[in-house]
């Protein structure tokens, strides 16, 4: 192959894992075989002078995601050069001193956190504002979410304009903690963090219980510091934690000496580290040091070698989750392991078996963050004799109800009667924002499934005092307060009961304007995927999960029976009539006391529409701090803002 051709290689599979990696949140290869491609990317650049147009090499990081209102950076975030080994780090030394001038340059080295980046602004000691990296220059806004991160100060003592840079993580021992009693157990610290910060919805944010480390100062007028110690002491004086580690090596043989000390301790740590990073502390010298097109010519990564070993894949069992999906779980050769001995391993889902090329008798290497269950990374080496295929099962496991293969995934589509999603799915018709069905937990739920043959939510209405006092923990009183929720829940809005069937993709928005766009169950029931894509925010994906749900003949029997037990959904009511009667509105922006959630069940208690998008139908715009592009346009077309206040008013 000639370079310009592995070059084009190169660069689609680069583009393919990023975006992956930074828009999805689903990486596919490891960081170690994803530097390793990118190493060579920029090596045959520099052969050839040549950079394609699509090359990751013009990047600084990943596409914000489309899910999220974007926030351009008042300065650009800078990605950070990276070396791995000692001789590496030298050369980097040599440059460097040579760029400045001299060769006693007070380098100070910091963690290198492995989180996800948080930029935060601030305006008259006032945060405005919080959003991740994206591509340095644009990113996502997540004010809602950084708020729920206990690390982040809401106020702070400096009036100025202020940017601040640091690391999300999620601690080890949190993460511990939170899987103790997660439904669904949290795969690992950092993944953990990224996907709080980057979920719609807060609540979620602040279920991780996330924390923060702040290293830099984007954006200041008249900055009181000229060091990299007094930025982090000014960091601290304004309420931010920063990182508990700063050595300052005074040569080249005691900074290797003080990364051979984190490297050793990093286990010891109560969060991820994938590294340290070395900083001219001098800002002077930063000053006239500059910036390439990508990085600062003041500051180096030097990332650790990965945790990663060698074994055998001896076996395959596949792992089923409430929602249906089978991930495979690798049994190992036992394999001591940092001084750990292995002997399981995730493979994530049948695509991965696919791309990693990976069998059973095959040796197979393996990658460990800290105490997580490691990952399968790929093969090593070619196919050898004595190996056998990993064969993709075609039955559950559960209850050998037919799979169905979706992308990368297995799904068993039998959502009744196999027991794992069966109480999962019983736990969630009870749930408050379905039927609201009191006193019935997802304990409850696997004692009636096991001890009366409880199999879906119908079953549930054949209860007696009798059954219920059986129960663990039900007397005469909380059997009856039981039997009594069941009873009031019969009579419920066809949305709840949307909900609470548990259709694929459908949350309780969609299940709502399901409601009001059909009226009845029935002709939800018999809606075609051209019918329901025509509702707003209803789009190809969540239409065919609807429609496959109600063809599914046990979903068809389970509501039938619903309906025979005395179940009645109530027909989508219009409107309320009240002062809005008539009014579209959108709510942007996070408010004072009320949750969008909130507001938007408001606007419709009082007869108005709650509308995700502005446009020339847009009555008003309800607009609180850090309301970001869809203020903007509503701005442009001339719409009406209000602020809670007026909002209240106007319900009067």
């Amino acid at each position: 192959m000639d370079q310009k051709a592995r070059m084009q290689e190169l660069v689609k599979r680069l583009n393919e894992t990023a975006h992956a990696y930074y828009v999805l949140g689903e990486p596919v290869i490891s960081d170690m075989q994803w530097d390793a491609m990118y190493d060579e990317l920029t090596n045959l650049e520099k052969e050839t002078g040549t950079v394609l147009l699509d090359s990751p090499t013009h990047r600084v990081g990943g596409e914000p995601l489309k899910g999220f209102e974007q926030h351009r950076h008042i300065t650009r975030l800078w990605s950070m050069d990276k070396v791995q080994t000692m001789d590496a780090l030298q050369d980097w030394i040599r440059r460097t001193e040579k760029l400045a001038g001299r060769g006693d340059l007070p380098y100070f080295v910091e963690y290198k956190f492995d989180g996800l980046t948080l930029n935060l602004t601030y305006r008259e000691g006032q945060l405005v504002q919080a959003a991740t990296r994206g591509n340095g220059e644009v990113g996502e806004a997540i004010l809602p979410q950084a708020k729920t991160v206990r690390a982040v100060p809401l106020t702070i003592p400096y009036q100025g304009l202020l940017e601040v840079q640091g690391e999300c993580i999620m601690r080890l021992s949190v993460l511990e903690q939170y899987n103790k009693t997660a439904k669904e157990p949290l795969k690992n610290a950092r993944n953990a963090a990224a996907g709080a910060l980057r979920n719609l919805d807060p609540a979620v944010t602040a279920a991780r219980r996330l924390d923060a480390f702040f290293y830099q100062v984007g954006t200041i007028e008249n900055p009181p510091y000229h060091t990299q110690p007094g930025m982090l002491e000014f960091l601290r004086k304004n309420g931010f934690p920063v990182s508990p580690y700063l050595g300052e090596p005074k040569n080249a043989e005691e900074l290797v000496a003080c990364i051979r000390h984190i490297e050793e301790i990093r286990n010891t740590l109560d969060f991820l580290i994938d590294g340290v990073v070395i900083k001219v502390g001098d800002f002077a010298l930063r000053e006239r040091m500059g910036f390439t097109e990508k990085f600062p010519r003041w500051a180096v990564a030097y990332k650790f070698e990965a945790e990663e070993s060698v074994t055998t894949l001896r076996k395959v069992t596949w792992e089923l989750g409430r929602t249906g999906k089978l991930t495979p779980l690798a049994h190992l050769e036992p394999v001591d392991f940092y001084g750990v001995t292995v002997r399981k391993a995730t493979l994530n889902n049948w695509g991965d078996i696919q791309r990693k090329r990976v069998a059973l008798g095959a040796p197979v290497w393996i990658r460990r963050s800290n105490d997580v269950i490691p990952e399968i990374m790929g093969r090593v080496g070619e196919p050898g004799p004595g190996e056998k295929p990993i064969v993709k099962p075609d039955h559950c496991p559960a209850c050998g109800a037919p799979l169905v293969e979706r992308g990368a995934h297995l799904f068993c589509m039998n959502r009744v009667s196999c027991r794992p999603q069966a109480v999962a799915r019983l736990s969630h018709f009870a749930s408050r924002n379905a039927m609201d069905i009191e006193g019935f937990s997802e304990k409850t739920a696997g004692q009636v499934y096991d001890q009366m043959n409880v199999r879906d939510p119908a079953d549930l209405y054949t209860l007696t005092m009798e059954q219920a006092l059986t129960l663990e923990g039900f007397k005469e009183k909380k059997a009856g307060n039981l039997l009594a929720a069941l009873e009031k829940s019969k009579s419920c809005p066809l949305d709840a009961f949307l909900f609470a069937l548990g259709i694929p993709n459908v949350g309780r928005k969609t299940a709502r304007d399901l409601a009001q766009a059909f009226g009845t169950l029935e002709k939800v029931e018999q809606a075609t995927e051209e019918e329901l894509t025509a509702i707003q925010d209803v789009g190809e994906i969540v239409a065919q999960s609807i429609t496959e749900f109600f063809s599914f003949a046990e979903n068809k029997l389970m509501i039938d029976r619903l309906l025979a037990a005395g179940v009645h959904p109530h027909a989508a009511a219009g409107p309320s009539e009240g002062p809005l009667t008539g009014m579209t509105v959108v709510v942007t922006g996070t408010l004072p006391s009320l949750s969008r959630e909130e507001a938007e069940e408001l606007i419709r208690q009082n007869g108005g529409k709650a509308s995700s998008s502005v446009s020339k139908k847009t009555t008003f715009v309800l607009a609180g701090e850090a309301a970001g592009s869809k203020l903007t346009k509503a701005q442009a077309l001339g719409i009406p803002i209000l602020d809670e206040a007026a909002f209240r008013q106007k319900l009067q």
